[in-house]
């Protein structure tokens, strides 16, 4: 590799050395020759490491190194890509890795790491790698890679509980208790690289100091090549939440105080101009608010109409006057959508940034004519939340299921440019933020496998192949982290002392019941323990150096979990005379046991203190429950007579959705099929039919129907779309489900009963049927 190399690519290679001495015990060289010769042996010849020997590598970046130009291979497939890389082995046995640009070479030289069997999570999740006495690649292999998403990064979010206090109190402590630096950032920066990952939102509560005034932090990023972009309430690159009150003077307000706003901007672009950022266009309120100035949705776009304009303008002034070529973003969100809906005209080269629901649903997918502009799109989703109906800050629940489900459709209807992943504090949501950085990188080969393969290639990378005949014969690595997923679908833990955040009522500050009966609460607790208690055997097959990975990435979201389901339901039936409040009080004190270890460690004491809160925010779920008494009985299930199930073979057009639902089997009915049901249950003159959904929102923006019919009959059409944060929509996020119960006649002289559901719109996504029916059978 010649020094020439862009400062990325050395960083690369001192991570590969790093690796390769971690899993052989061998040195990496890197070959300094003046041309790259062919063998002179007939033979092709393998590349083929010992832990006796030296690893030879050749590395080199098109346009940047003139070695490459006496290279015999073919190197035009990397003509025109962007963070491309070749991997190729010579003829003579040495590995050729050539990157497109600086960051494919950096990825191809990784890659190596990934094929030793080294985890991207190496630090940030203790994931020691398995001891190796040779590493071999075939003669003439070959393989090239470049990324499916163009910009794939991560937003550092809500860092008041875990990032922030572990940055400033254990890993980079400092007199100012609002500081996350450079060396934090360095790290955060090593696992991006490790994970494909180009793009990063900074930290930006008002409890930290913004990234831009924190010395180091911009050189850190410029190091790692890393593009700097912000959230939508942070445009030009500047955290008005936390500077605006260091560096502005008077209202950030663009109709009375335009003047030092523009200043504000301003200086900032001129600082950064020469570094890979991505511009937020456009204007919010200091933080997660309206804009000031302006009140009617009329004010606000001529207000945003200026703001483009004077935005776009400085850009053309400090960073390429050519304002096409610099790489811009405008984000539709929460208010400034209705503004976007009411004409707003971006220009045709800005990337229009989509969101979900902050629940991972997604709101809205590009139009035909939002497809077909030059900035094409891009979206913001959350895998963490701070926010109403209720937060989940804690153990990283959202189903992965669901993120493959709808990020897969999002690239599928044209969501390409710019993929951005809310991760709060990063940790504990190690292995869905790798499944969507690798999705963003090789869609199609994640698809290939499917996410639920992806996840036990991830399992049986961190902790190897484990023996379970005494330990558990019906229950797996895959299929415990399936139940913990399929499980926290139906009810995340923060969400089960059915409360809320940020409403006016006191009475949603109480924990209280859910509507859920002895009878299901039971059986709940007895999945949670018995998942609980093989995870706990399973610890004494894992190696002795990976004690810490097991307890980050499994042992402690499952007991946790587990404890919290334990806490709040037997308060549940304790309140009822049902229970004893004491399991509910030791179950608190599990979950703060286990966050102790969390943070202290096994082996490496101390590394994770003030990472994890067990309690954040310290909303009302996360106390000890308060032991009081009801005089109302407990809640009463419908009885679910029976469940209606479809004939495979009838109804081959229907798509399964992977390991999504109650159930893990929920199917997408596309648009104007129909899904039918026989059944042979004798029933009364009236059934009622549960119709369950999962509660994505419409593709069409408008609506979410299907027509049911019975027998032939009249169809009856139901529509489960929601409007905005309204009530229905809050239910149905915190369930993970969408309910219609349609009340249908039924000729009860009749032995049999064909059940018709007609997908009227795209997107219909169903779970579950079922019906509610005393005159059935039971239904086992």
């Amino acid at each position: 590799m010649e020094n020439n190399e862009e400062k990325v690519v050395h960083l690369a290679i001192d991570l590969l050395k790093r690796d390769v001495k971690a899993v052989m015990d061998a040195e990496l060289t890197l070959l300094k020759v003046q041309k790259i010769e062919k063998s002179e042996t007939t033979k092709d010849e393998d590349a083929t490491c010992r832990n006796d020997e030296r690893l030879k590598l050749i590395v080199g970046t098109v346009g940047e190194s003139a070695l490459l130009e006496t290279c015999p291979e073919d190197l035009s497939v990397l003509k025109g890509k962007h963070e491309a890389f070749l991997m190729k082995v010579l003829e003579n046995g040495k590995l050729l890795i050539v990157g497109s640009d600086k960051r494919g070479t950096a990825y191809g030289v990784l890659e190596l790491s990934r094929q030793l069997g080294v985890s991207p999570w190496e630090w940030w999740a203790d994931a020691t790698p398995e001891k190796r006495e040779v590493f071999h690649l075939p003669a003439g292999y070959s393989q090239m890679q470049e990324p499916t998403v163009p910009y794939r990064g991560i937003f550092l979010n809500d860092e008041d509980w875990g990032l922030l206090p572990w940055s400033n109190q254990t890993y980079e402590p400092h007199k100012d208790k609002n500081h996350i630096g450079p060396k934090t950032y360095r790290r955060i920066f090593e696992l991006m690289l490790r994970l494909r990952a180009n793009t990063l939102w900074p930290a930006m509560h008002e409890c930290t100091l913004p990234f831009f005034l924190t010395e180091g932090n911009r050189e850190a990023a410029a190091d790692y090549s890393i593009f700097i972009g912000t959230s939508h309430c942070e445009p030009m690159v500047c955290n008005a939440a936390g500077e605006w009150s260091r560096r502005g003077e008077g209202a950030y307000d663009y109709v009375n105080n335009s003047e030092e706003v523009y200043n504000f901007w301003e200086k900032r672009v001129q600082e950064v101009a020469g570094q890979d950022n991505i511009y937020t266009l456009g204007m919010r309120g200091v933080h997660d608010g309206k804009m000031q100035g302006a009140k009617t949705v009329a004010e606000q776009k001529a207000v945003l109409e200026r703001v483009l304009k004077d935005q776009r303008g400085l850009l053309a002034k400090y960073v390429n006057e050519d304002v096409t070529q610099v790489p811009q973003a405008f984000i539709p969100y929460k208010e400034v959508l209705d503004i976007y809906h009411a004409g707003l005209e971006v220009p045709e080269e800005v990337t229009l940034i989509w969101c979900d629901d902050n629940y991972g649903y997604i709101r809205h997918f590009p139009t035909e004519e939002e497809r077909a502009r030059k900035g094409g799109n891009g979206i913001y989703y959350h895998i963490s939340y701070w926010g109403r109906p209720h937060d989940y800050l804690w153990l990283n629940t959202l189903s992965p299921a669901l993120a493959y489900q709808q990020m897969g459709e999002a690239y599928d209807r044209g969501i390409q440019k710019m993929w951005i992943i809310n991760v709060g504090d990063i940790k504990p949501g190690e292995y869905l933020l790798e499944l969507l950085m690798d999705m963003a990188w090789d869609l199609d080969g994640v698809r290939r496998i499917g996410w639920q393969e992806h996840e036990r290639r991830f399992l049986a990378r961190e902790f190897g192949k484990m023996d379970m005949k005494n330990i558990s014969p019906k229950l797996n690595l895959e299929s415990i982290m399936k139940n913990y997923y399929v499980l926290n679908y139906e009810r995340r833990p923060e969400f089960l002392g059915n409360t809320r955040t940020e409403e006016k009522a006191a009475s949603w500050k109480v924990v209280k019941d859910l509507p859920w009966d002895e009878e299901k609460i039971h059986n709940r607790l007895a999945l949670w323990k018995q998942l609980s208690d093989v995870v706990e055997q399973m610890s004494t097959q894992i190696s002795p150096e990976k004690q810490d990975a097991w307890f980050h990435l499994v042992k402690y979201r499952v007991q946790a979990s587990a404890q919290m389901n334990e806490k709040l339901l037997k308060a549940q039936l304790a309140r009822h005379g049902k229970a004893e409040w004491a399991e509910s009080d030791a179950a608190y004190d599990s979950i703060v046991s286990l966050t102790r270890i969390y943070n202290e460690g096994i082996n490496n004491q101390g590394k994770w203190r003030s990472m994890m809160d067990y309690r954040p925010r310290k909303l009302p779920v996360f106390d000890k429950v308060k032991r009081d008494t009801v005089d109302t009985p407990m809640h009463k299930e419908h009885r679910r007579k029976y469940a209606l199930s479809y004939s495979k073979s009838d109804n081959s057009h229907l798509i399964p959705q992977e390991g999504l639902g109650y159930h893990s089997d929920a199917t997408l009915i596309p648009q104007g099929t129909s899904v039918t049901y026989k059944t042979e249950k004798s029933m009364s003159d009236s059934v009622d039919i549960v119709l369950a959904f999962v509660p994505r929102h419409p593709v069409n923006d408008k609506s979410l129907r299907v027509a049911l019919s019975i027998d032939g009959g009249k169809p009856h059409v139901v529509d489960y779309a929601t409007k905005g944060r309204s009530e229905e929509w809050k239910e149905n996020i915190l369930w993970n489900r969408a309910k219609r119960i349609v009340r249908v006649p039924i000729d009860p002289m009749k032995g049999s009963h064909t059940f018709t559901l007609t997908a009227l719109d795209e997107g219909i996504i169903l779970d579950e049927i079922y019906i509610l029916d005393d005159s059935c059978e039971p239904y086992e």
